[in-house]
């Protein structure tokens, strides 16, 4: 079940319509519902109070005036670990000063002291 902080993607009409975040869900007067306060974010910012079933906040589908609706919860894709380096790290391209040789002997020449001597 989507909860308070959650990101979900509101599609309207069986389209992804807008990203929401749940800012707060308290129980209706009529049992087994919740006032879901959403804050839209669009520009401006909007903010939104539906009253839903806990179904409906779980995902499934239902209509608003004859138009279907669907919140779906956002997850975050998994983040790839970084792999542990097997060989030595190869240094990244260096700047190399006019005239200095192609060899392995290229000088690294510090932009932040180049940019003082002009």
């Amino acid at each position: 079940m989507a909860t308070v902080n959650d990101l979900v993607l509101v599609h309207i009409d069986n389209k992804p319509g807008f990203y929401a975040r749940i800012e707060d869900i308290v129980p209706d007067v009529k049992p087994g519902w919740w006032q879901v306060r959403l804050l839209v974010l669009t520009v401006p910012l909007q903010v939104f109070t539906w009253i839903l079933d806990e179904s409906q906040l779980n995902g499934a589908p239902y209509t608003m005036g004859g138009t279907p609706v669907r919140l779906d919860k956002v997850v975050a894709p998994a983040t790839p670990t970084p792999e542990k380096e097997t060989s030595p790290a190869k240094p990244g391209p260096a700047l190399v000063e006019k005239g200095a040789k192609q060899g392995g002997g290229a000088k690294v020449v510090s932009l932040a002291e180049r940019k003082k001597k002009d």
